[in-house]
């Protein structure tokens, strides 16, 4: 172990022991919906009888993005009721120029640059999870899982039910959420936290009831839900699934090889065991993913590229298992990375709550480290690595916690186990966290082993006028975790950000809503390169109207690399509009100073990096988007290219209706000389109810030369190809 740990150590207990003034709950608005006996259409008019009485009582809508606290013209009726089986939600959506309303036809969860009204709903009170649900004006869905420690999570689809309409005044939404598909306490009493949230997509701009202060969470916010004589219902979800694929890889410049085809069966199982507790187990599931990964610069990368979830079974309820302060720029991106699992044959999870207490496990059985290796033995052929994750959180109040982890990885006779805990303290404008990690490690041939610790300490504050963050960091250089995305270790690293926000008159300046200068200050030391990395960044942020923001900063500093200290630097530019209502347009621009990180012979170049992202839609079920990306390195001493590379990513969908959609992807990466190709048509009823059929093919350049293949010489030819069908059906008993 490394010995310098006590700053982490140190840092973790002083914020454990500030956690009950952290968690002081301050009084927070009421709302009481009607109790109904006969359930409204939901078909997007608010002609039924239980939305003729008046909306509920609120007051006014302020903004919380990009500018705080300001008013909207756009004015918002709410209704909200509930029965046995679910609860309802009508919004009456008013604005002054309702030809202006945006409402795009359009997949679920890729509405977010639409119109939208929705809420975000805890429904065990506890302050720890919301269902945050978004409607379009033609009722299609959005929805996201927020958690304190993760933040917010994209990835689940819920099962509810929408539908939106366009009025002459605007436009109207209805939501009804079963009461299977949310988990509370039962009982005559059940508080539930409620916040209503709408964007007006022309403005750029989102307001919500209650008011979010600036540093303010939602869920912090929320408004009180009072519900009388509520159950939980006990749940039995199925959901079986059929796939069959086919795949070929050329194996002369004539001909491809046999073909491998894999018919397959799977099914999951969902149980409520309590009101409050759910286990779910797959059996020979379809773990692949319907969409493929965008490509990557992957030349002279010093840590290993991200990728995110896309696997169902995964990405629903990820956010549970994440720990406090990673993400952003903390050296810890994740702690539970499900992309680790490669080929998984089996996988089983389990959350609940009980009372303050929420807790999750996640266990998965892989085959991929026991597959045979190209050219070589693996002495480990045939085993499967066995995954367990344990996560444990007690509530300190709304957006408060203190938590636990316990990770276990085996495979041949090794092992990675991992504990530790994390507490999460928010009042108002302030924030804190702390992360303690132990690992200990044995190889799976059992002949090596080591063990470590790690974590985090952080502090943050942000008002309207203000924004400032500290982290420090340390990870000793046996510290290990298998289930973890974690850029570096040996390296004990601090940083500070200060940020404070200025606001043109309005009245002179209608376009310019925001100046934000900043400052950003890193230092280190990084045992394993034997240096002392430290880096300064400073610029300036400005917002517009049309979603339109530009940033400017330089960064210099040092970083080491294999004994060498380099002195680097960069000048960035960033940029964002909304130029039409069918035209989104982002660039940035780096140029500088950096290493080329050869493990032997390193040295400093001239590196240009060119991003720009186009996204159209001139219709409301047709949308394009196209990326480029550009990277250029020049060695500093003889000024001769290193290297070109270039990525271009293509997606474009036509939506025929809310159900079936069409979607084509074109992917090109030059440094690898390779083009993919993904066609996909997919039938989405409701999550769990789906049909999927896919076309794609990898084309690369290379030469036959009577034996094997040449990459990157000889012309472009097709060396995979591949076809899909996925269907599954969702069933509750």
């Amino acid at each position: 172990m490394d010995f310098h740990r006590r700053p982490v150590t140190s840092a973790f207990v002083l914020v454990v022991a500030v956690a009950p003034p952290f968690a002081r709950a301050a009084e927070r608005a009421r709302i009481e919906p009607t109790r109904i006996a006969a359930a409204p259409a939901i078909d997007g008019r608010l002609d039924d009888d239980v939305w003729k009485s008046p909306p509920l009582s609120l007051s006014d809508w302020l903004t919380y993005n990009p500018l705080n606290g300001d008013k909207i013209a756009q004015r918002t009726e709410v209704y909200a009721a509930y029965d046995d089986r679910n609860l309802y939600f009508a919004f009456h959506c008013l604005d002054p120029e309702p030809g202006k309303v945006r409402g795009s036809l359009s997949r679920r969860d890729d509405m977010w640059n639409d119109d939208w009204v929705g809420l975000s709903l805890d429904s065990v009170g506890n302050g720890q999870t919301s269902y945050d649900l978004f409607v379009n004006p033609l009722g299609i869905q959005g929805d996201i899982l927020t958690t304190p420690s993760a933040g917010e999570n994209t990835a689940p689809d819920f099962v509810w039910e929408s539908a939106g309409r366009r009025t002459e005044q605007g436009y109207d939404v209805e939501i009804r959420i079963p009461l299977t598909t949310i988990r509370f306490k039962s009982g005559p009493e059940v508080g539930m936290g409620v916040l209503f949230w709408r964007r007006v997509s022309r403005l750029g701009m989102s307001a919500s009831w209650p008011a979010v202060p600036a540093g303010r969470s939602f869920i912090d916010c929320h408004a009180l839900m009072s519900l009388h004589d509520l159950k939980q219902p006990l749940t039995l979800e199925l959901i079986p699934s059929l796939t069959y694929s086919r795949r070929e890889a050329r194996a002369t410049p004539d001909a491809f090889g046999p073909a491998d085809s894999k018919p397959d069966a799977g099914l999951s199982v969902k149980y409520g065991v309590t009101s409050s507790a759910t286990v779910e187990a797959t059996v020979n599931p379809d773990f692949s993913q319907v969409e493929s990964d965008a490509f990557q610069v992957e030349v002279n990368q010093r840590y290993p590229l991200f990728f995110s979830e896309k696997r169902p079974f995964f990405m629903e309820g990820l956010g549970t298992f994440e720990l406090a302060g990673v993400g952003g720029d903390a050296l810890m991106r994740t702690a539970v990375h499900t992309r680790k699992i490669v080929d998984p044959f089996w996988g089983g999870k389990a959350t609940g709550t009980a009372g303050k207490l929420s807790f999750a496990m996640l266990a998965a059985g892989d085959d991929a480290p026991g597959r045979p290796l190209d050219g070589e033995t693996n002495p480990f052929l045939g085993d499967r690595q066995e995954f367990l994750i344990g996560r444990a959180q007690y509530s300190l109040g709304r957006s408060s916690y203190a938590g636990a982890i316990v990770t276990d990885t085996e495979f041949g006779t090794g092992h990675n186990r991992v504990f530790g805990g994390d507490v999460s303290l928010k009042k108002g404008a302030h924030g804190a966290s702390a992360t303690f990690l132990a690992t200990t490690t044995v190889s799976p041939d059992g002949k090596e082993s080591k063990d470590g610790v790690g974590g985090q300490a952080f502090y943050g504050y942000e008002s309207k006028g203000l924004a400032f963050a500290t982290q420090l960091q340390h990870y000793d250089r046996g510290f290990q975790m298998d289930t973890a995305f974690l850029n570096q270790v040996g390296i004990t690293q601090g940083w500070t950000y200060l940020a404070p926000s200025f606001y043109p008159d309005a009245k002179k300046h209608p376009w310019f809503k925001r100046f934000v200068p900043f400052v950003f200050a890193q230092y280190g030391k990084d045992r394993i390169q034997d240096g002392l990395p430290w880096i300064v960044v400073s610029g300036i942020r400005m917002h517009f109207t049309r979603q339109g923001f530009f940033r400017v900063d330089t960064i210099f500093g040092q970083e080491p690399w294999v004994g060498r200290t380099f002195r680097v630097g960069n000048t960035r530019f960033f940029g964002q509009a909304q130029f039409t209502r069918w035209l989104n347009v982002y660039a940035q621009y780096f140029f500088g100073r950096s290493i080329f990180y050869d493990p032997v012979d390193p040295y400093l170049g001239r590196q240009r990096n060119l991003y720009a992202q186009l996204t159209l839609q001139p219709t409301a079920r047709f949308n394009e988007s196209v990326s480029y990306n550009r990277v250029t390195f020049d060695r500093l001493s003889g000024g001769g290219r290193v290297y070109t590379v270039n990525v271009l990513n293509t997606k474009t969908t036509f939506q025929v209706d809310r159900r079936f959609s069409l979607r084509g992807i074109v992917q090109y990466e030059s440094s690898r000389s390779r083009i993919l190709t993904d066609f996909l048509a997919s039938w989405e009823l409701r999550p769990g109810t789906v049909a999927y059929a896919g076309y794609g093919s990898l084309v690369e350049r290379q030469q036959w030369d009577g034996n094997a293949w040449l990459p990157g010489q000889g012309s472009y030819i097709t060396t995979n190809r591949g076809f899909f069908f996925k269907a599954s059906y969702i069933h509750r008993f």
